[in-house]
């Protein structure tokens, strides 16, 4: 069987098991918690396959297999379900969706390499980013990007242009059409698994706390650095036009070079404050 129907028949018979009721739900969730109710676990995550699948049709096009990226989603979903504390009120979908992803990023970055694909956060968020940036812009085609496109997405992301094309060219690959079968009897078709692009309640309010998360661990981890340290890091790092070196020079009366070291000491700080809290709230959760 190609690898192509043992994905089909994987999704259709994850669509054989049931979703939960919030009831059902919050009780699997106490018998795992309080219990260690092994059964009750599986349910929760077998109820949630779906979601994985749907996440996982968000991150095709890095020239990595669906199955793999859904596999490592499940591996998320299933630490997700380890964490899942019913006592907070959240649904798991919604607490879930962060693991998932997690999961499924780490993987993309472990297959690629960071040697291949970049190694500072810019890059990564451009890595992370471009693919949907160019949805956007309708530039999907195979090739190189329009000057102007590219232009545009490297403002956007605060790169340079030039990691724009190379970034681009090393996750150039064809796109499947949306509209090809699951199964050679063309019983179904992938786009019937791609996320709806009108959020649910609960995705909207994952996202809204995604947000505030993320606005917290920044403003917590700016706290960490000196008044100028600060006021250096947001005006170069944090400003969709950043000022020029040599105006931030004019204005602290010290050289462009020894304000492009103070900028970049202060990213390093920034980066470690908000890793250690990352890790401390997973380690909390």
């Amino acid at each position: 069987m190609t690898p192509d129907r043992n994905l089909a028949r994987y999704l259709q018979q994850i669509r054989k098991f049931p979703m939960l009721s919030p009831e059902e739900e919050q009780e699997l969730a106490i018998r795992w918690v309080e219990q260690g109710d092994v059964q009750a676990a599986h349910t929760l995550v077998t109820s949630h396959l779906r979601l994985v699948a749907k996440i996982a049709m968000g991150y095709r096009g890095y020239g990595l297999q669906l199955s793999e990226l859904i596999s490592e989603g499940n591996v998320g979903m299933m630490q997700a379900v380890m964490r899942f504390d019913p006592s907070r009120g959240f649904r798991l979908a919604t607490y879930s969706m962060w693991w998932i992803r997690a999961a499924i990023q780490e993987y993309i970055l472990h297959s690629w390499s960071l040697v291949k694909m970049g190694t500072t956060a810019a890059q990564k968020k451009l890595f992370f980013n471009l693919r949907k940036l160019k949805g956007q812009m309708q530039a999907i085609e195979d090739g190189d990007l329009l000057p102007e496109h590219v232009t545009s997405i490297a403002t956007r992301l605060n790169v340079p242009e030039i990691d724009v094309v190379q970034m681009n060219r090393r996750i150039g690959n064809p796109d499947t059409s949306l509209n090809a079968p699951l199964r050679e009897e063309g019983e179904g078709e992938w786009q019937d698994w791609l996320v709806d692009n009108d959020d649910g309640q609960e995705i909207r309010l994952a996202n809204s706390e995604e947000m505030h998360s993320r606005r917290e661990l920044l403003e917590g981890a700016m706290r960490s650095l000196s008044e100028r340290e600060r006021q250096i890091l947001a005006e170069r790092r944090l400003k969709e036009n950043p000022t020029t070196l040599e105006h931030l020079s004019q204005r602290y009366g010290i050289s462009r070079e020894r304000v492009r070291q103070i900028e970049v000491r202060a990213f390093e700080k920034l980066q470690k404050s908000v890793k250690n809290a990352v890790i401390e709230q997973r380690l909390t959760h």
